[in-house]
């Protein structure tokens, strides 16, 4: 069952079909479809789960119970702000004027690792896999989504504030060449 589970839980949306996950645990189909008829009724019988099992399109998802439903309308309307890190934000930014971008072209600019905040920037769905570059190891090309456009109030990436032509090196080190233009202008249309 804890197979079963785990697997219908990463493949989200897509599901699992019977074959699938016989193969992925190394079962019979019989005993996949055993299984899964009793964690079934064991979901929906069990008040305190908020999930079932429900056939698809000939596949297997977890999905959300239908009482929970006004709940979860809550979440998505209503998101917990988390603000971004520096760092994240800084990797935003880059990305945003500089898309499409890869992770090296983004390291190359901070002086730093970026892989934690393209990973975050990625899971709160601001970033974006656009393509692959040329050339040797075909690196992932980063991109902004619609939902970076919402987060920011912005309608389209053309909408970004215009970056300074050149900051005088005089001026480089009391200045944050990533944030400060970027946060003056967003601060003020929340």
């Amino acid at each position: 069952m804890s197979k079963i589970e785990s697997l219908l839980f990463v493949s989200g949306d897509d599901g699992l079909t019977i074959k699938q996950l016989a193969f992925l645990t190394e079962t019979t189909e019989q005993q996949i479809t055993e299984t899964i008829e009793k964690m079934i009724v064991d979901y929906e019988n069990k008040e305190e789960r908020g999930i079932i099992i429900k056939q698809l399109a000939g596949t297997y998802q977890l999905v959300t119970k239908l009482e929970n439903v006004q709940s979860i309308q809550k979440l998505v309307e209503n998101p917990t702000t988390q603000s971004l890190s520096q760092a994240s934000l800084e990797v935003l930014a880059i990305i945003a004027y500089k898309q499409p971008i890869t992770r090296v072209e983004i390291e190359d600019i901070r002086g730093v690792k970026s892989e934690r905040p393209i990973y975050t920037l990625s899971a709160k769905g601001l970033i974006q896999e656009v393509g692959r570059a040329e050339g040797t190891g075909r690196a992932i090309l980063y991109g902004t989504t619609n939902e970076f456009l919402q987060y920011f109030g912005l309608k389209n990436i053309s909408a970004l504030p215009p970056l300074p032509d050149e900051i005088a090196v005089d001026d480089m080190e009391d200045t944050d060449l990533f944030m400060t233009k970027f946060q003056e202008a967003f601060v003020n249309q929340e």
